[in-house]
């Protein structure tokens, strides 16, 4: 199974993922930041894009690669990555559904001014991120449209990680 945690930058996806993991027995925590990473390293590089998921070998990638570990080594898989293209989300669920894999999706959703002031404040990336903030209207536009009818919405706003962590996994061990 996957667990994937969706939502904007700055939404805690990542946090969240590590406190999910140790809820969830046999559960790894896979981020497919990293495909997308590995085919940024590529030389000379791949067609311009301001977005690694723009390049159709990064869902491809992120099936297989989710597909194969999951198949060495069973279990669960945790994976925090924003996806916002409803086109993008339906190809890789249509490529890990192929495969038999059941995925439950969701979305660490927090309001507007509950997300800048948590970019602001970020001191992992670093304060006032401009690759965070310009995703802010995308993460809206997909989820009034598409994306919160699709997946279930843990409302972050006034939780901490723990709590998020805590709500997902009892709802997927439910």
């Amino acid at each position: 199974m996957i667990v994937w945690l969706n939502g904007t930058h700055g939404a805690g996806k990542t946090t969240t993922s590590a406190l999910v993991q140790p809820l969830i027995p046999d559960s790894r925590v896979f981020d497919a930041e990293k495909v997308g990473e590995t085919l940024m390293d590529i030389t000379p590089g791949l067609p311009g894009t301001d977005n690694f998921q723009h390049w159709p070998p990064w869902r491809q990638l992120v099936v297989e690669t989710a597909r194969r570990v999951l198949d060495y080594t069973g279990g669960t898989l945790v994976m925090p990555m924003t996806v916002l293209v409803e086109q993008y989300w339906r190809e890789i669920g249509t490529g890990l559904a192929q495969h038999a894999i059941p995925v439950r999706h969701f979305v660490l959703h927090a309001d507007q001014d509950t997300l800048r002031g948590r970019i602001a404040e970020d001191t992992v990336v670093g304060p006032n991120s401009w690759f965070r903030l310009k995703y802010l209207e995308p993460y809206a536009e997909a989820a009034r449209t598409w994306l919160h009818a699709e997946a279930e919405v843990v409302d972050t706003t006034h939780l901490t990680p723990a709590q998020a962590a805590l709500q997902i996994a009892e709802a997927v061990k439910s």
